[in-house]
This record gives C-alpha cells, structure tokens and sequence, in this order.
C-alpha cells in the first residue's frame, strides 16, 4: 500500500511533458524486443521476422544495401526485384527519401582528366590531380617573405588583390618560438607578379634599379661612418667650434659710372661684390 501511495504521489509530481515522454520511451522498448525476438535466427515466426529484419536491418555500404539476417552474415538487397517481391516489399520496406547529390569534376590543367577532388584543388584552388603534381618542381611551395624580396610583391598583393592567394601554415623549422611560415603555391606567386608588374623584363629592370639605390646607400653610410671615424681619431685637426667668416666692407663701396653699379670689398680677406640700387 505505501509503495502504491508513492508511486501516484510521484505521478502528481510530474509535468504532462514528462510523463508523455515516459510513455513514449516505453512504447520505443517494447517495440525494440519484439523486433529483436522476430529477427532471432530461431524465431518461429519467418515471414514476420523477415518483414522486421527488412525494415529495421538495413546497412547500406559503398551505395549498397545489405540486410542483417541476425546469424551473423549479411544479405544483399536486391536492386531489380521481380513483380512477386516488389509486391511483397512495397507493403513493408519504406520509400527512401534520400536525394542524389550532383558531383561537380574539374579538369586537370596537365593531362587533361576530368577529377573531383585533389590536394592543390581544395588546399590552392588550382585545378592539377593528385597524379600530375610536382611538389619538388613546378608545384613547389614557397615562403611569403621569398615571394616579397624576389618579386617584389607587397602584403596588399598577397591579401587585398583579388583574388586573394591561398595559403597553407607550418611552423618555423629554424625555430619553433617564430611565428608560423605561410606558404604560397610558386606559381601563382609568378602570375601574381605578372599582373602586377606586366612582364617579366619590367620586374628584372625594377629589382636591378632597387639594387643599384641600395648599393648607393650603403656606399654613403659608409662614407658617412668613415668621416665620423676620422672626425674621432684627428680630433686636434678638426675644430669643431670654427665659425663661419663674416665679410667687412667698412667704407669701400665705389660707384661705376659706366655699367651704372656698384662695388665693394671686404677689409679683412678681399672678397669683392657688385651690386646695383633701386
């Protein structure tokens, strides 16, 4: 009696919800059982536990479908049933409400083959299959650092250009601290730079003009650095406090009557000037 008077005083405790889903979860377990007492391989029953092993026991492998006998082997689907068993099956095999999903085939810019998936397609966007790539020749990898200095790209021509230029990221092999390495695919490096630099003879004319300014600057610091090692070493010789001559010309100005002028010179080192007034 007190158990029964528990077991209603926990009933009033629920909400509608839960004991709705108490009694679905109850209908799901007594249907599993019976569905795994038909598909016993010693049931009574053949024609209800093939109808059971039909709906609930199909494994569909590589686009073939397969059913559980429950012996521990399976059986194979048949794809062109005859009228009998199509008759038979409609009544218990549902209809399958799966979609075929279209497969788009690029086609390979080496050999020409149609392919649908391969490494520099969905890791570069560039259409070459698995078998024509060369990773340690015209496929290669190159660093975004190498790409800047040897074609003279900048960050805006990697990133904001459309379109912008896949890449791939690996750790530093020189040190694992460094942040990690971006790199691009070496041939659209090359047809990005292309685009940019319009042929292949303007960028050799631009590296070699950008060489030339910085062989030009180094030789200045160099001078530079040099006249401040002189400066030091010949400090006695090198006043520093020398300052810049004024001229004197006092009362020297004597007028030229013939070219209409001026001229005047300097007391103390005999520098000349002619001028003229308005």
């Amino acid at each position: 009696m007190d158990q029964k008077t528990s077991r209603s005083s926990r009933q009033d405790s629920l909400s509608d919800y839960q004991l709705r889903r108490i009694e679905e979860n109850r209908i799901k377990a007594i249907n599993l059982r019976q569905a795994r007492l038909l598909t016993h391989p010693y049931c009574s029953n053949k024609k209800q536990a093939e109808t059971a092993v039909s709906v609930n026991n199909v494994i569909k492998v590589s686009g073939t479908k397969y059913i559980d006998s429950g012996g521990g082997f399976l059986i194979e689907q048949r794809t062109n049933p005859t009228e009998v068993e199509t008759g038979e099956q409609s009544e218990s095999t549902p209809e399958s409400d799966a979609v075929p999903v279209p497969i788009d085939y690029d086609e390979c810019l080496e050999c020409g083959d149609r392919f649908a998936d391969s490494y520099l397609l969905s890791t570069f966007d560039y259409s070459v299959c698995d078998a024509c790539r060369d990773s340690d020749g015209q496929h290669s990898l190159i660093t975004r650092t190498e790409a800047k200095q040897e074609y003279l790209l900048k960050d805006c021509d990697l990133d904001r250009r459309d379109p912008p230029l896949k890449y791939i990221s690996r750790k530093n092999p020189h040190n694992v601290r460094w942040g990690e390495m971006k790199l691009y695919l070496h041939l659209q490096i090359e047809k990005r730079a292309l685009e940019i630099w319009g042929s292949e003879e303007q960028l050799l004319r631009e590296k070699a003009e950008r060489e030339e300014k910085r062989e030009f600057a180094k030789v200045k610091k160099y001078n530079k650095r040099l006249k401040a090692l002189r400066m030091d070493v010949r400090s006695s010789l090198y006043d520093k406090t020398v300052q810049v001559h004024i001229h004197s010309y006092g009362d020297s100005e004597v007028y030229n009557a013939v070219d209409d002028n001026y001229t005047r010179t300097c007391e103390s080192c005999g520098h000349s000037e002619t001028y003229e007034k308005m």
